[in-house]
């Protein structure tokens, strides 16, 4: 039984693990913390396997494992984030300037409150409904709106400069 369960994990670890870490490093502004985050996250999953297998999202169940760790570290850590060194992700045409436009969005989310840096990632990078994201956050579909709009407008004001397209424009 042991082994199913242990393959199983495996299973769910390769297939999700790469989104879920690339998560983690937007959440949390680092790489590192990104990883340990992930780590964290994947070790309460596995110590209660059967139930988060049985979860009509299992992904999702780690995302809010993931969510709710780092809002705990968050409310610790408030004022010693850094910018992500590296972030996995593809990259497509000119590296160099692919670079710096992520670099600053990373740079720009780091100005976001955990909460907020959280709906934003959730809701654009990870691509989640609002009833999707306020369940990872465990919070309501209100609460994730007005987090959002926050954020966005915050992203903007940051981003947005006379010879560039606003973010409104962008794809986050």
């Amino acid at each position: 039984m042991s082994d199913s369960r242990d393959d199983e994990f495996t299973d769910f670890v390769v297939g999700h693990g790469a989104q879920l870490l690339r998560t983690a490093c937007l959440v949390t502004g680092d790489r590192h913390r990104g990883e340990d985050l992930l780590q964290t996250a994947l070790a309460k999953a596995y110590g209660s396997w059967s139930k988060v297998r049985r979860a009509d999202h299992p992904q999702a169940y780690v995302r809010r494992l993931m969510i709710n760790t780092h809002l705990s570290w968050a409310r610790r850590l408030m004022n010693s984030e850094q910018v992500i060194e590296t972030l996995p992700d593809r990259a497509d045409g000119d590296l160099q300037a692919a670079h710096a436009e992520t670099d600053e969005m990373r740079t720009a989310l780091l100005t976001l409150s955990p909460r907020v840096r959280a709906a934003v990632v959730l809701r654009y990078f990870d691509d989640l409904s609002e009833a999707q994201t306020a369940e990872a956050m465990g919070c309501s579909r209100s609460t994730v709106n007005n987090h959002v709009t926050k954020g966005l407008a915050a992203l903007r004001a940051l981003l947005a400069t006379d010879d560039r397209t606003p973010l409104s424009r962008r794809n986050p």
